[in-house]
């Protein structure tokens, strides 16, 4: 099968980390069996930096014309914060309708958690963000800026469609793994919003997913519960904000965010979806080779498994336990083992079998 893949690599350390992904994805496609054809769009820092513009709206359409998105990370120091989240990757996610964000939290051999003691069976359950709503809506307004009487609203926004549709995603994929799911909310306090979102989660629950075991966690009790016990979750689902939050503690959980993957995804594949190594620009090592590039392999490995490529989506996750368990907490440094050869590692893991 033919995927047509839009590339947007980003800035500093993101071009780094793309190349070794996409020298994993030449070797993946030669022994699955499938092709890509990938377009490259220059947008992020870079191009705010030189024309002033983040993401026009022919771009848009162009990019909507592709199976998924690969991203690298976005971000410079010159460009203010705020304006390529919301001008492009929000906006992305808004005109995508990716409403789905999904973050795998995995432990895997060789890996130091900071938690003494975690050991990767304790470690191995996903998180499933509503990605479209809350506080993230963009609703709100200010009044007196920059007076001593200044005020701030920003106004989360909530709908049962929204909630709705998460939920369902997030019990479908519960079918698949261990039949266990946890809502994060605060219901204690935010009762408007939080009862929605609980009455939606039993009576969806109730009606459609009798064999699912329902659990519930206030979004501060949750944080705790990923350091202190994370074998108890499988899959969670939460809000815009709250999944924002918890899925940064749960990536220093699994050793870092170097180690993080995600995807934003519309299951209705209408749209194309976006999948991107959630670690940042680090225009402080930008060139050096010292990127890791694993969490982008690993994202990698998220597009495989949406596009429908199971088996080289699998064949990554392999490659990446492997690699992670025989390079025992080694990262690149930029001299003696570099960004590059930990693409070419996964080449010789794949091409050796793994």
């Amino acid at each position: 099968m033919a995927h047509r893949i839009a590339i947007l690599d980003g800035d500093g350390i993101g071009p780094e980390v793309i190349a070794e992904a996409l020298k994993v994805l030449d070797r993946l496609e030669s022994l699955h069996g499938f092709s890509t054809t990938r377009n490259a769009y220059d947008l992020g820092g870079r191009r705010y930096a030189a024309t002033g513009e983040v993401l026009n709206d022919d771009t848009l359409e162009e990019l909507r014309g592709h199976d998924a998105l690969f991203v690298g990370a976005v971000g410079t120091p010159s460009v203010p914060p705020g304006v390529l989240e919301r001008g492009l990757l929000l906006r992305l996610r808004f005109a995508f309708d990716q409403y789905i964000n999904l973050r795998p939290v995995k432990l895997y051999p060789g890996v130091t958690s900071p938690i003494a003691g975690l050991t990767p069976e304790q470690c191995n359950f996903v998180v499933v963000r509503e990605n479209t709503e809350g506080l993230y809506a963009g609703a709100g307004g200010m009044l007196y800026r920059g007076t001593p009487h200044e005020v701030a609203t920003q106004e989360s926004l909530n709908t049962r469609r929204g909630a709705e549709r998460t939920l369902r995603y997030a019990f479908e994929l519960a079918t698949t793994r261990a039949k266990r799911i946890t809502l994060v909310h605060k219901t204690n306090v935010l009762s408007y919003a939080g009862d929605m979102w609980m009455r939606a989660f039993n009576e969806i629950g109730d009606a459609d997913y009798p064999t699912i075991a329902r659990e519930y966690a206030h979004v501060d009790a949750a944080c705790l519960y990923f350091i202190t016990q994370p074998q108890r979750f499988d899959v969670v689902v939460t809000d815009n904000l709250f999944g924002d939050i918890i899925t940064d503690v749960a990536a220093g959980v699994q050793g870092g965010i170097g180690l993080a993957a995600s995807a934003n995804l519309d299951p209705t594949r209408t749209s194309p979806s976006l999948f991107e190594p959630i670690h940042g620009s680090a225009p402080d090592i930008t060139g050096q080779q010292k990127a890791d590039p694993v969490a982008a392999i690993m994202s990698l490995g998220q597009m495989l498994a949406f596009l429908g490529e199971t088996d080289a989506a699998h064949t990554v996750d392999r490659a990446t336990g492997a690699l992670l368990a025989q390079r025992n907490g080694r990262t690149p440094n930029g001299s003696d083992y570099t960004t590059k050869d930990v693409g070419d590692a996964y080449v010789a893991l794949i091409d050796g079998g793994i």
